[in-house]
């Protein structure tokens, strides 16, 4: 079945424009729904943004998804223009880092998973420090006797390292290659090897996941 324009919604042009201007003005990535309260009765947001990424394609300033939400950042070829700009000071430590590509690579994990690949106890500071960071944020109970909580990697998370979704996370063979894992067995249960024995305790949490 074929549908038809709303002949009174805004032209397709002046919906990317609104868009635009929306996301220009957020502080945080807007999804469709987001978009949607925004915008005249009618318009189609999934569409306006479709044409507006197509305008920015090749620009200094690229419309990315991150998630489920969209928002404006600087071209990757570009990014070294941005150093001064982008460097973050804050440190995690070798605790809260495993904590986090656990979360990362096998969310959602309950707080016990996390402790079973770990070999120790969770504190309940590290989990916090993440939730405080806003890189990490409970998700849905499982359905399991005690119904424990879940954790799970925010879009902040996903906007912090450049990743459209957790799919786009190196792989463990790449983060071994790069020197971040060391190369142990993993642990038995869910599987994930560590930051090695030898590092630094306090870690730059962008290097989590460099590439090279």
């Amino acid at each position: 079945m074929t549908t038809t324009a709303d002949p009174t919604s805004p032209a397709l042009d002046q919906q990317a424009r609104m868009v635009e201007a929306v996301l220009f003005a957020a502080v945080q990535p807007m999804s469709l729904r987001d978009l949607a309260a925004r915008m005249p009765q009618g318009c189609d947001p999934a569409a306006a943004v479709a044409r507006l990424r197509a305008t920015y394609q090749g620009r200094g300033v690229v419309l990315e998804r991150i998630g489920d939400a969209y928002a404006f950042r600087t071209a990757p070829d570009l990014s070294f223009l941005m150093q001064t700009e982008t460097v973050d000071t804050r440190r995690l430590s070798r605790a809260a880092i495993e904590t986090l590509a656990i979360i990362a690579y096998h969310q959602p994990v309950t707080r016990t998973e996390i402790e079973e690949v770990r070999g120790v106890a969770l504190s309940r500071g590290t989990l916090d420090q993440l939730i405080e960071m806003e890189w990490v944020r409970v998700g849905r109970r499982r359905m399991t006797p005690g119904r424990p909580a879940t954790y799970i990697v925010t879009e902040a998370f996903l906007d912090h390292f450049g990743l459209e979704s957790a799919r786009d996370l190196p792989g463990l063979a790449e983060l071994r290659a790069a020197g971040l894992l060391e190369s142990r067995p993993p642990a038995d249960g869910l599987g994930l090897p560590l930051v090695g024995g030898d590092a630094d305790p306090d870690i730059d949490p962008e290097e989590l996941f460099e590439d090279e």
